[in-house]
């Protein structure tokens, strides 16, 4: 069995409920950012939620939901509890997660609370669970091994089994002449481990990125940053809120145009573009076709509440003339 895509992050079940910014002002809730959290600072918000929507989550694994809505075969490795919230999380997964729960162990399977704005902001409060014990001991040879394209989460790097197990995923991929690539995750993630992430994009064949984790990365403007990412990762995707799209390879530089949407949640932007992107990427078409089916997918998901596709991304696609 081979795959198409395979993801490895952090197996996070979301749970989505609106809020107003007065309610986040009551709670200490930081508006529009990912905040972890503790076990009982998650537990009491996690009470405090009305109307909450439960939903398999994490950026890469939704990312591959929407590769999954766009046809091509996907394996996702990541660690989930053999609780109540890992064995949801598992079977909703759609037969792509390929680790089975955990039993045993005293860390839960991982949830984040996302409070969303009537703006679109969303407010991320995730407590991470046994997912942050992912290693190089769930890193199968013939699921990292058979991967045409590998895509790694940014923030399993705050954990040294994380890293290992990353190292370990990105070689096997590599070795069997599939390529390999990470998402940053966000500027924070990125000022954390920098030297890290430095070291790991020259062994990588793809890094996406917004503006703010490039300039991060290298500590500086954007345009030298790409230069420089481009010399070091082979190609460079970069993302500007409601601006075109960068894609940098050889020094040369593509742009994706973006129109622009009024988000209705803007949850799982970033992770519906990287499911265009890496669909365009794998099926071989050119850069800025790439970049544009990236564009289509996060416009779908930003126009309805939740983190994943709900139309065929395929359709629209076809109306748009990519494919």
């Amino acid at each position: 069995m081979s795959f198409d895509v395979v993801g490895i992050g952090n197996a996070i079940v979301d749970v989505i409920a609106p809020a107003d910014d007065s309610f986040l002002d009551i709670m200490g809730i930081e508006k529009g950012i990912m905040q972890l959290v503790e076990r009982e600072r998650g537990e009491l918000l996690y009470a405090a939620m009305k109307e909450r929507v439960q939903a398999p989550g994490g950026s890469v694994a939704n990312t591959l939901a929407g590769l999954q809505n766009l046809g091509l075969k996907t394996g996702f490795i990541g660690r989930v509890h053999d609780d109540a919230l890992g064995r949801f999380y598992a079977d909703a997964m759609d037969g792509s997660f390929v680790n089975p729960p955990v039993p045993g162990g005293e860390l839960p399977t991982s949830r984040s609370m996302i409070f969303v704005s009537p703006d679109g902001e969303r407010s991320m409060n995730t407590y991470l669970g046994i997912s942050s014990e992912l290693g190089p001991e769930d890193v199968a040879d013939d699921v990292a091994g058979v991967a045409g394209i590998l895509f790694l989460e940014g923030y399993l790097y705050d954990k040294p089994k994380g890293k290992a197990a990353f190292e370990r995923a990105a070689k096997l991929c590599r070795e069997n002449g599939g390529r390999a690539g990470i998402a940053l995750s966000d500027p924070f993630c990125v000022d954390r481990h920098r030297d890290d992430f430095r070291r790991l994009v020259k062994d990588l064949d793809y890094v996406i990125g917004n503006e703010h984790e490039w300039e991060a990365l290298y500590q500086t403007d954007l345009s030298t940053a790409l230069e420089q990412a481009s010399a070091d990762a082979g190609l460079a995707v970069c993302t500007r809120s409601g601006e075109d799209v960068l894609l940098v390879q050889g020094g040369d530089t593509v742009t994706a145009p973006v129109k622009p949407v009024t988000p209705v949640d803007a949850t799982g932007a970033g992770d519906q573009f990287a499911a265009g992107f890496l669909f365009g990427y794998a099926e071989g078409l050119p850069l800025d076709v790439a970049g544009k089916m990236g564009c289509i997918a996060a416009a779908e998901v930003i126009s309805h509440y939740g983190a994943r596709p709900e139309t065929k991304l395929r359709d629209l696609f076809e109306e748009a003339g990519l494919i």
